[in-house]
């Protein structure tokens, strides 16, 4: 009799609550993108950045600031430490370096990966919590030296301000002037790593290191791009499905997509820029031995990832006869998966084998065999959720923009069933669910982002 007094409490507690939390919603529109403290705003990219006519910035997608630390216990058997590269800029490393690797690296030095962070070139941080704990899983798991670059961001210093800031970190990295670089780092095994805009500068340095820089200098091992920014003024028939389902939500829908880049390159740049549709004589270029692109299934880069993939074969195969020069060029694809969800779910099993493809690539020795050209990572036992609900706030906001939208017959793409289940908001409201899973993922998705940001970590 106890406890179902107790359970009826419980349940009408909840309801109290969201009653509440609805109230909130609808009388006091308290989300981010409703407040600009009487400012006017030039940019509005919500909910990510929003740029006023008085110049200042306003950042919404971030993590709490981790320091550097050298007590390995606490960090996964990792320490870190930070370096200022450039004084005159203010371009800066976090370098992560596993114990157990480094204590047998007298015998072994340890891979080298240099990495570089997303954040659609204007947000996130090397230093903020959600980069600082992938780069230590990183450097736990593959037994390797990290180098984690904290770059200038957009619109305070346009592209290509990130792609500069990356090689400056590349070319200090190379010198070995640091100890740690210099007692542990194998420099024939650097691997250049980075995830959507962080994989676009990674590429883009990759293309720098094989023009300017003599190979025996500044050898790269492999190029890693996880779910890359790339993009170009024509739709890819997989952005065109995205366009035409108007039920669908994705964290970057391709009209979000298509104000990035004119916003990075303070309106420098459109959407036909090389630097996001890469030539075919640059990608032939490229002077790195192997190419793993990670892709995700629900992801609209996804189409850009596998023909930047396919591009890279086809150019290759040109050239049979000259073994020595092909690259191994892997994609690596997670159905059933968001932009992102490696990052913010990396307990999720689809992002423990995500970084398992990646740990076994850095790894891989010379002498083995190539690897399986295309790895599909199979649909999660459960549906990842909009990420914390931005790719709403995203798809929301972007309707709102005057740019013109692609028109094409309806494409319909992905399996059908529980992996593409979707959680959203009904009628404006939030709705009691018979299950505790699905009632937190309606809160995680219509939860302003400012909140959801601070607890989930």
């Amino acid at each position: 009799m106890r406890c179902s007094q107790r359970l009826r409490g419980t349940i009408r507690n909840k309801r109290s609550k969201l009653e509440q939390l609805n109230c909130a919603m609808q009388a006091s529109k308290s989300s981010p993108a409703n407040h600009n403290d009487g400012r006017n705003i030039s940019v509005d990219m919500y909910p990510f950045i929003r740029k006023y006519e008085d110049g200042s910035i306003e950042r919404f997608l971030r993590s709490p600031f981790v320091p550097a630390s050298s007590d390995q216990a606490r960090n996964r058997g990792v320490a870190t430490r930070d370096v200022v590269v450039d004084k005159a800029t203010g371009v800066s490393v976090r370098l992560f370096l596993p114990s157990g690797a480094a204590q047998t690296a007298g015998r072994n030095r340890l891979p080298l990966v240099i990495y570089v962070h997303g954040g659609s070139f204007c947000t996130e941080s090397a230093f903020g919590r959600t980069y600082h704990r992938y780069a230590t899983s990183l450097a736990a798991s593959a037994g390797a030296l990290v180098v984690s670059v904290e770059y200038r961001l957009a619109p305070e210093f346009p592209i290509p301000a990130a792609y500069d800031d990356a090689w400056a970190a590349l070319q200090w990295a190379a010198s070995l002037s640091d100890p740690w670089l210099a007692s542990y780092a194998d420099p024939a095994r650097t691997f250049l790593a980075g995830d959507s805009a962080g994989g676009n500068i990674v590429y883009h340095t990759a293309v720098r290191a094989s023009h300017e820089v003599n190979n025996e200098i500044m050898d790269i091992e492999g190029l890693i791009m996880v779910q890359p920014y790339f993009w170009g003024a024509k739709r890819l028939p997989l952005e065109l499905a995205w366009d035409d389902n108007e039920t669908t939500v994705a964290v970057f829908p391709p009209n979000g997509v298509d104000r990035l880049w004119p916003f990075v390159t303070a309106g420098q740049a459109g959407n036909d820029d090389p630097r996001i549709d890469p030539p075919a004589s640059e990608i032939s270029s490229l002077a790195c031995r192997r190419v793993l692109i990670a892709v995700a299934g629900k992801d609209s880069l996804r189409g850009r990832g596998h023909r930047l993939a396919a591009r890279m074969r086809d150019l290759d195969s040109r050239w049979p006869w000259m073994i020595q020069r092909r690259r191994q060029v892997t994609v690596v694809e997670s159905e059933g998966e968001e932009h992102g969800f490696h990052l913010y779910s990396p307990l999720r099993a689809t992002s423990k084998r995500l970084m398992g493809s990646l740990v076994e690539f850095i790894n891989q020795q010379p002498t083995s065999p190539p690897a399986n050209p295309m790895v599909v990572l199979g649909v999660p036992t459960t549906p990842c959720k909009d990420v914390f609900g931005y790719g709403m706030a995203m798809k929301a906001w972007c309707t709102r923009s005057s740019m013109p939208r692609n028109t094409a017959t309806s494409l319909k793409i992905g399996r059908v069933g529980p992996s593409n289940t979707r959680y959203r908001l009904i009628s404006g409201r939030l709705r009691m669910t018979a299950g505790n899973a699905h009632h937190k993922d309606l809160l995680s998705a219509a939860v302003p982002w400012s909140c959801v940001i601070n607890n989930f970590f």
